[in-house]
């Protein structure tokens, strides 16, 4: 009787130790049978494209703007922008909270360079007059109002400045619109001198009308690439742009 209770005493630890190594066995198995998620960066920037597209190169909806083609620095301001609060969007804001300055680096280097086509321009949707006002304003500025022209930082093609000035091209009217009310309100902010506030806050609404009715209209030039750094002489100090 004695030696039957340590067997079995013997046996179940042996059984539990068996069933164990079974089941590592089993799940390394399995494992190794799991197709693995590619490590690339198309991958790792399937959020943004949720929104954005394939390419960075914006959506139909009007706040989803276009970042393919824009300055790495650029891209790369924005997005430390949104992670520390200076620009506010939830959805953005929570989607960088936690990512390092080397992985916005990369995402920004990635969407630089890609070169999906530009979308048809806007059909005009304001008077002519108004349309007249915003070229006037984004080719030769409103010196009655010390705005500078969005020519003499954005490129005369409208294409940004490397390393950090934004195209304007391909964007959408309302998107615009937005922006610049936000520069203006301060909702929307950038490393001091914000330029981009000063000049805002000196437009009216008419004129915020104007510029973003304009430029929606534009067609994107045969070579979109963003000017050489320091081609321009940009008329104000940027916080974001070195000088």
């Amino acid at each position: 009787m004695e030696l039957r209770v340590s067997s079995r005493r013997l046996f179940r630890p042996l059984l539990a130790l068996l069933l164990i190594g079974t089941t590592g066995v089993y799940s390394a198995a399995k494992a190794q049978t799991q197709p693995k998620a590619p490590d690339t960066m198309e991958a790792r920037v399937q959020g943004c494209t949720a929104c954005h597209g394939s390419h960075g190169q914006g959506t139909d909806n009007d706040y989803f703007p276009r970042l393919a083609g824009k300055p790495a620095g650029y891209l790369f301001n924005q997005l430390q922008n949104f992670r520390e609060g200076r620009r506010k969007y939830p959805p953005m804001n929570y989607l960088v909270t936690y990512l390092s300055d080397d992985y916005l680096h990369q995402i920004a280097t990635f969407f630089s360079q890609q070169r999906p086509p530009y979308p048809t321009p806007a059909k005009p949707t304001v008077s002519p007059t108004t349309l007249a006002r915003g070229q006037q304003i984004v080719l030769q500025g409103d010196a009655s109002k010390q705005v500078p022209a969005c020519a003499a930082c954005h490129g005369k093609a409208l294409t940004g400045m490397e390393p950090a000035i934004p195209g304007l091209v391909g964007l959408h009217a309302d998107y615009i619109s937005a922006q610049l009310g936000s520069w203006r309100s301060g909702t929307r902010r950038a490393i001091a001198p914000d330029c981009m506030h000063t000049i805002a806050t000196r437009l009216s609404d008419e004129d915020v009308n104007a510029v973003a009715a304009w430029l929606a209209t534009q067609q994107a030039p045969q070579n979109p690439v963003p000017a050489p750094a320091r081609s321009l002489k940009t008329p104000l100090a940027c916080g974001s742009e070195p000088q």
